[in-house]
């Protein structure tokens, strides 16, 4: 069973950066996903219990996914941040588990 907690999200000016933790126990594939009002949920990027890692085009070279299998978390570091990325931010296993999706956490991108 997998169970996971979103943190850290919060507003900030275009260019400025946020880091997400995701508390993920289990040792699984791992995603970060967002919704922006208005549109489907979509994949951001994601990660294996090894540490290889894939992402969204529209993030490449921004975001880096990591994680600390001591301390179960998985982060996303968001650097460069656009309005366009202000979203409720999720982790979940990848793919994603209907039972999984938490409270997610609020990053708002001001221009």
């Amino acid at each position: 069973q997998v169970q996971l907690v979103e943190s850290g999200g919060g507003l900030v000016q275009a260019g400025g950066s946020l880091r997400l933790s995701c508390a993920a126990s289990g040792s699984s594939f791992i995603g970060w996903y967002r919704q922006a009002p208005g549109k489907q949920r979509e994949l951001v990027a994601r990660i294996s219990p090894g540490g290889s890692t894939n992402y969204a085009n529209s993030v490449k070279g921004r975001f880096t996914i990591s994680r600390d299998n001591t301390k179960n978390t998985v982060y996303l570091q968001m650097n460069s941040l656009k309005p366009e990325d202000t979203a409720v931010y999720y982790c979940n296993t990848y793919p994603a588990r209907t039972d999984a999706w938490g409270q997610g956490t609020q990053v708002t991108v001001s221009s």
